[in-house]
């Protein structure tokens, strides 16, 4: 969690010199082909009914980086990551399978209000709406990695989809990109890479081989104030007390909707792909 919104809040000095889309297009590319060097795809395992989760998981994780990284441009780190949270919350308290789990997107939406502080006159709809569409990427992403994890091992899966997610960012990233680009920037974007998604999803593996995915997904929750200490640490950002008020509500609201949402084991057991948060 530390590496991806360690990422995520320097990635804003890449932004200001290639843009948001670019800056997603840069890190998938070069996260791609780190992966690529890491595995061999598993292209002739891929079966016809494999096509449309790696298509669709690829696409989805291209536009969550891309909207994610337009969202911390405008809005404040933390509150973008809050935002973005609702989306494998509400997926979490749809598998607890009980009314009371809906209080939980409920007490984490309250906190998001709170963080965006509306009464002031002063929300970055575009920025709000941006995280918004992040969210329902990222719920989606953790229902299409499951279906993928149910047939590849997590690095063959991700040296599938993150090039398809890179494709995806470049409809968008290279045209902000272009006439941008150095050595420097490489080399940064390179170093970005690593620290979001290679890293990432490399200690996810490792965690998840030693817990279970309701503890992981537990605490996963605190990754919202996580986003706001990094952004508080490295830009400055600093919260109101309402706004730290906000952000406790939607950690609560996280670890508190992750009871009874383990799923059942998969045919093919995918540490990483448990719980697709990644």
């Amino acid at each position: 969690m530390f590496s991806v919104q360690l990422g995520s809040a320097l990635s804003v000095g890449l932004i200001d010199n290639v843009g948001p889309a670019g800056t997603a297009w840069l890190r998938l590319s070069l996260g791609a082909i780190i992966f690529l060097i890491l595995a061999r795809p598993p292209l002739r395992s891929i079966r016809l009914p494999d096509m449309p989760v790696l298509l669709g998981l690829g696409i989805v994780t291209g536009t969550m980086t891309v909207s994610f990284l337009v969202a911390i441009e405008r809005i404040p780190l933390g509150t973008a990551v809050a935002i973005e949270f609702l989306g494998p919350l509400t997926v979490a308290a749809v598998r607890s399978r009980t009314v009371r789990a809906a209080a939980w997107p409920a007490l984490a939406l309250l906190g998001v209000v709170l963080l965006t502080e509306p009464w002031h006159g002063a929300v970055d709809i575009v920025g709000i709406g941006f995280a918004s569409l992040g969210s329902v990427c990222w719920g989606g992403y953790i229902l299409l990695t499951q279906r993928a994890g149910d047939r590849f091992t997590g690095i063959q899966s991700l040296s599938i989809t993150i090039p398809i997610a890179a494709v995806t960012a470049a409809v968008v990233g290279i045209p902000q990109a272009v006439g941008h680009l150095s050595l420097g920037i490489i080399a940064a974007a390179a170093g970005l890479a690593l620290l979001l998604p290679v890293l990432p999803f490399a200690l996810e593996m490792l965690a998840l081989r030693r817990m279970s995915a309701s503890a992981f997904g537990t605490l996963m929750a605190i990754e919202p104030a996580l986003g706001l200490l990094i952004g508080l640490l490295v830009l400055g950002q600093m919260p109101s007390i309402v706004q730290i008020i906000g952000i406790l509500l939607v950690v609560l609201a996280g670890a508190a909707a992750q009871r009874g949402g383990d799923r059942d084991d998969p045919i093919h057991h995918d540490p990483v792909t448990e719980t697709g948060l990644a």
